[in-house]
């Protein structure tokens, strides 16, 4: 499978593909194109026309590398998937080794690894493998993989396998979500050692810092919500920290604004509550895991304001207890995260566990 855009490269691609094929080895080539403006898409028409069995799928409008698999997937009729970016930083010459350990059954996802090979390696920017090796360990981290090459472009899969993950990422994300997933169905997963061929910005590179932070973005996304829960509460004290802050700072721009005590307070803590809602959805938790979009939402707010009420009753009893009001603040305070990281965890973001993959379990 072939995700091209504006790649100049393209034809020179699919020959090299090509060029591996043998008696034990059939390659059928499926081009996306995700709405290139240069000479591409005819490109990519006169390949299909020249070679029998090439697919070519087409985008109107530019949707990003997730996209162009998402729609792939759907042609792909081979034993095996494997991903070739039209750029040829990644060389050809390697899908061959890359999907031997499918082949002999060992394996069900193959990652190509820039950083193991004993092949040519173009040295790339210094930040660039920084990052790399930053985002890598955090998502080894949280899938409990140990990979040196999570960024890797170049992989391979059971067809099957691949066509059972559902695809939410629309751009380079993709690669951080496919690793993420692909961990939670507990796959045997290899690397690959590959050659790489690094281009700069001045030959056509499109990777930019945006996708760096696009990422880390989606390693937490798609891995937060299943790590172990001691991992999970760290992150949603930062996340009741971040609310916390809001509810601060609305609070006193409200009260600076010569508002009433009971409707800063009030508009505070709900701006607060919708801010903490926004980042469990997006860092943390699954949306809509087993409620409707309202159902979650009500039972979110069901457990605020049972959290609040259990807040003041806490806040009052310590009070009576003798504590100073910061001490009782504090300590009930330090109740509510608990009972709110509970609260949000089994009831208004409650999912299955992830269980082993199943071939028998994909239609």
């Amino acid at each position: 499978m072939i995700p091209c855009y504006n790649d100049a490269t393209l034809e020179d691609c699919v020959t090299g593909i090509l060029s591996v094929e043998d008696d034990t080895l059939a390659i059928e080539v499926i081009i996306v194109d995700d709405g290139s403006t240069d000479d591409g898409p005819r490109a990519a028409e006169r390949l299909a026309n020249r070679v029998p069995g090439i697919v070519v799928l087409r985008h109107e409008k530019t949707q990003g590398k997730g996209a162009a698999l998402r729609t792939g997937l759907t042609a792909a009729t081979g034993e095996f998937v494997a991903v070739q970016n039209a750029d040829l930083e990644y060389d050809p010459a390697d899908l061959k080794r890359l999907v031997t350990p499918l082949v002999s059954g060992e394996a069900d996802v193959i990652i190509g690894s820039r950083f193991i090979s004993p092949g040519c390696h173009r040295v790339p920017h210094f930040w660039h493998f920084v990052g790399n090796r930053v985002l890598t360990t955090l998502s080894n981290m949280l899938t409990d993989l140990n990979l040196t090459d999570m960024e890797s472009g170049c992989k391979a899969f059971r067809r099957e396998v691949f066509q059972s993950i559902q695809i939410e990422e629309n751009g380079l994300g993709v690669e951080a979500e496919l690793v993420a997933k692909i961990a939670q169905m507990h796959l045997r997963i290899y690397e690959v050692g590959v050659s790489y061929r690094g281009r700069t910005y001045t030959e056509g590179k499109k990777v930019a810092m945006k996708d760096g932070w696009k990422t880390l973005y989606c390693i937490l996304k798609h891995n937060l919500h299943n790590v172990p829960v001691a991992i999970q509460f760290l992150f949603y004290t930062l996340i009741g920290g971040v609310a916390a802050i809001v509810n601060l700072l609305v609070f006193l721009s409200m009260r600076h604004a010569a508002a009433s005590v009971s409707a800063s307070t009030l508009t505070a803590f709900c701006v607060a509550a919708a801010v903490n809602y926004y980042l469990s959805v997006k860092l943390l938790f699954r949306h809509k895991a087993r409620w409707t979009t309202w159902t979650e939402l009500a039972a979110f707010l069901g457990v605020v304001g049972t959290v609040a009420m259990v807040d003041l009753i806490c806040t009052r009893f310590f009070i009576g207890m003798g504590l100073a009001d910061g001490a009782a603040k504090i300590a009930s305070t330090g109740i509510g995260l608990v009972l709110n990281f509970i609260g949000r965890k089994y009831v208004v973001f409650p999912e299955k566990s992830s269980r082993d993959w199943e071939p028998q379990n994909i239609g």
